[in-house]
């Protein structure tokens, strides 16, 4: 091939962990971390469950474990798995000025594929890192979501670059690997707008699943439309438009810009849950008090979750809906004092205290605030109570966000509370030393221990 995949393909061949600053090695790390928290911590969710059923069910040849023990293909892992870190909502986010993504959603491809040529950590880091980069400029310079697809779209050449790498695909292999994912898995954004479903969380793990296919094809001498980026009725003739990467001219480090939830909330929530909850402490009122909440905001956040472009935000009756509303996660901070899995229970979501006050929220755009998003995530939070006081608080960003990044100490304390029903200390322990030191380990001897996970059903 001698079109623009090539590039991309030159790109992957052509990386290596040397490239990677201490830095990067270091947030690539704390992102393992995490997800893998998030993924424990989503182990009886029933959307997983259901696709782990299906997965046993069909069996297959068992080369890639699951977490929580069992193996089967290695597409199929990386869909379970994929689904696992997705499920809760709590992974990290990158955010461009006409994109947001989740490139952990890369981790459990990654894995899989890795365990199958016993790849090392310095090499599953660099893949991963790959996967990072690629999915975050194509966010930067081809973004989809205005034109009614997913973000999802651009991750079908993320995953298949990053598995290509772990699977130690040749060049014209990984571009083949690459075109046909990039052809085959463009995703529509109404699966993110009105009515929510399980699809929402199983969107990316679906694009794991076919991204780590095409790259197993690929192995197998299966070729893809060589345009598949330029062509007639390719990627930019069809989807994105025009738009340039000099993949030779790329690093390793788009990583370093990636943000992690401190909360369990969509990512454009994450300031003004820390506002509410900020407020809520130097002034000490309640829910009961609350007249009205109104929330200035950033564009993106007014129309992903604020009741603009993707629908009315103020119904909300399943955990999809609930955890992209910024009344209802609002709402949650103020009555509970924290946004976690547990606020996404159903109990909780039909409570009549929270369906009360997520209608006295209201949200709407401020172009000052729209114009300083990606670089910050401002807003405005006033709290009106019924005796006629009002409380107001502004934030430009969150503790996780890139200007405030979260600590190793946090990371692990939202590792183990959401991993500590699953897992013993024990292992608890050996997975965060073997995550703090992988370039010492494999993608098996972490498998390994992934495998201990346990149902607190079983």
């Amino acid at each position: 091939m001698t079109m623009e995949v090539h590039g991309l393909a030159t790109f992957v061949q052509n990386s290596s962990f040397d490239q990677l600053s201490d830095k990067a090695v270091d947030q690539l790390k704390i992102r393992l971390l995490d997800s893998l928290g998030t993924a424990i911590g989503a182990i009886e969710g029933p959307p997983v469950r259901a696709i782990r059923n299906m997965v046993e069910d069909f069996g297959g040849n068992k080369m890639s474990t699951l977490i929580g023990g069992g193996k089967t293909t290695p597409d199929r892992a990386a869909l379970y798995n994929s689904g696992l870190v997705r499920y809760l909502d709590f992974n990290d986010s990158y955010l461009a000025k006409g994109e947001t993504c989740h490139p952990s959603d890369n981790i459990g491809s990654i894995l899989a594929a890795g365990e199958t040529t016993s790849l090392s950590g310095r090499d599953f880091l660099t893949a991963l890192a790959l996967a990072y980069q690629v999915q975050c400029r194509l966010s930067d310079e081809a973004p989809v979501r205005d034109k009614g697809f997913d973000h999802t779209t651009q991750g079908s050449y993320a995953v298949a670059a990053g598995v290509s790498k772990a699977l130690g695909l040749n060049e014209d292999q990984t571009a083949h690997a690459i075109s046909i994912a990039g052809t085959a898995l463009n995703a529509l954004r109404v699966t993110r707008t009105g009515a929510l479903s399980n699809w929402k969380g199983l969107a990316y793990p679906h694009t794991a699943f076919g991204g780590t296919h095409a790259a197993l094809l690929a192995s197998y001498g299966i070729t893809g439309p060589p345009a598949v980026f330029e062509g007639n009725k390719g990627f930019k003739d069809s989807i994105a438009g025009e738009f340039s990467i000099d993949w030779q001219n790329e690093d390793l480090e788009r990583v370093t810009r990636t943000i992690i939830k401190k909360y369990n909330a969509e990512i454009h929530s994450q300031s003004s849950i820390e506002a509410m909850m900020d407020l809520q402490s130097e002034h000490e009122f309640t829910a009961r008090e609350v007249d009205k909440i109104e929330i200035e905001i950033f564009d993106v956040a007014f129309n992903i979750i604020g009741g603009g472009e993707e629908g009315d935000k103020t119904i909300v009756r399943k955990k999809e809906e609930a955890d992209h509303s910024l009344h209802y996660m609002v709402s949650a901070a103020l009555l509970d004092g924290e946004v976690m899995p547990d606020q996404y229970k159903k109990e909780r979501i039909e409570g009549d205290d929270i369906q009360s006050l997520l209608k006295k929220v209201t949200v709407s755009p401020r172009r000052e605030y729209s114009d300083r998003f990606p670089d910050e995530m401002p807003l405005k939070l006033t709290v009106r109570l019924k005796d006629g006081t009002s409380h107001m608080i502004e934030k430009k960003d969150y503790e996780g966000f890139h200007t405030r990044p979260m600590s190793w100490e946090t990371i692990i304390e939202k590792f183990e509370r959401l991993s500590g029903p699953y897992i013993t200390q024990e292992i608890s322990e050996q997975i965060i030393d073997t995550i703090r030191s992988f370039e010492n380990h494999s993608v098996t001897d972490l498998m390994n221990l992934l495998s201990q996970v346990k149902l607190t059903s079983a």
